[in-house]
């Protein structure tokens, strides 16, 4: 099953920080979909990745200390809320 980004979704970094998919977005020239996200930290740049590469897996010959299987996972955060 092909993983799909999730707009308004929190995923964490490989690295550890967190980001929100701000929306997905296509190149102009080539019309490849780039996903564009904002850091949840202060001062954070819009950053902007093609989607494979959002969706990519951690190269762990590179990062073997990594236990992360993707570059970006999707967290599953609930609302304190009470409805």
């Amino acid at each position: 099953m092909p993983r799909e980004v999730k707009v308004k979704g929190i995923y964490k970094h490989f690295k550890g920080d967190l980001y929100i998919v701000e929306d997905i977005a296509l190149d102009s020239n080539t019309l490849e979909k780039i996903v564009v996200y904002r850091g949840l930290y202060e001062n954070s740049p819009l950053w902007t990745r093609p989607l494979d590469d959002f969706l990519g897996k951690v190269n762990k010959e590179k990062h073997p200390e990594v236990t992360q299987e993707y570059k970006f996972e999707l967290q599953n955060i609930e609302s304190k809320r009470k409805s």
